[in-house]
């Protein structure tokens, strides 16, 4: 509710060309389209934070699993890494720890294990993003529609009325303006926030992909030297 009474106070304001308007009354001018906007802004605002917490965390556990099993992995301190990884609750722990438990088995299947974990922690990550993206297109469609039952109103009002005045058509004109200015208003945050997230959630799997080759690197070396000996 508080995210659509914050869409109807800019609209009102950009309506009122600087006069100032009760955000509440305008929310009620807006009809009963405006109870689905009001849904969709608040279950938008509650999805991007838990989203963004959600990313903030597992983006910090991952850089310090990262940066410490890449040093083990240097050392060629496997067994250790593999502790390490299965302590942890980072995402990229279950997709080294995947190949880890592979390496006796060759670099071929390592790869082909971390590219299965791969794929089960990247739906993990972009969890809830399709919720963003559903409702960054549906709020300005609601807003639309709200704009077309207006303009019904309108005509409505003027056969009834059998002429066109101001007074007549101002109401359904005013619903129209509001439903499309909250839908937009609503749905540009949250399209920006939805294109944020997959921006972080590539750069986490970036990083990944990064710790991984140096897995199979230093797997690939440590099973070359033993064949040598």
């Amino acid at each position: 509710m508080g995210g659509i009474t914050l869409s109807a106070f800019m609209v009102a304001q950009a309506l009122g060309q600087g006069q100032r308007l009760d955000p509440v009354q305008t929310f009620k001018d807006g009809g009963f389209m405006m109870w689905p906007l009001a849904f969709f802004a608040l279950a938008g605002l509650v999805i991007i934070i838990i989203k963004f917490i959600d990313l903030k965390v597992k983006g910090g556990r991952n850089r310090t699993l990262l940066d410490e099993t890449d040093q083990l992995l240097a050392e060629h301190r496997i067994d250790e890494a593999v502790r390490r990884c299965q302590e942890s609750k980072a995402p990229a722990a279950s997709i080294l720890l995947a190949g880890l438990r592979r390496r006796e088995e060759g670099t071929e299947r390592v790869m082909k294990a971390i590219e299965n974990a791969g794929l089960i922690e990247l739906a993990g990550l972009e969890r809830g993003l399709v919720w963003l993206a559903t409702l960054a297109n549906v709020a300005p469609l609601t807003g639309f529609l709200g704009t077309v039952i207006g303009m019904i109103q309108a005509f409505q009002a003027i056969e009834i009325a059998g002429e066109v005045e101001a007074t007549t058509v101002a109401g359904g004109i005013k619903v129209a303006l509001i439903t499309t200015a909250s839908g937009l208003t609503i749905a540009i945050p949250i399209n920006i926030a939805h294109n944020y997230f997959v921006t972080e959630i590539d750069r986490l799997v970036i990083e990944m992909e990064e710790s991984a080759q140096k897995m199979i690197d230093a797997l690939h070396e440590i099973e070359s030297r033993t064949t040598t000996v």
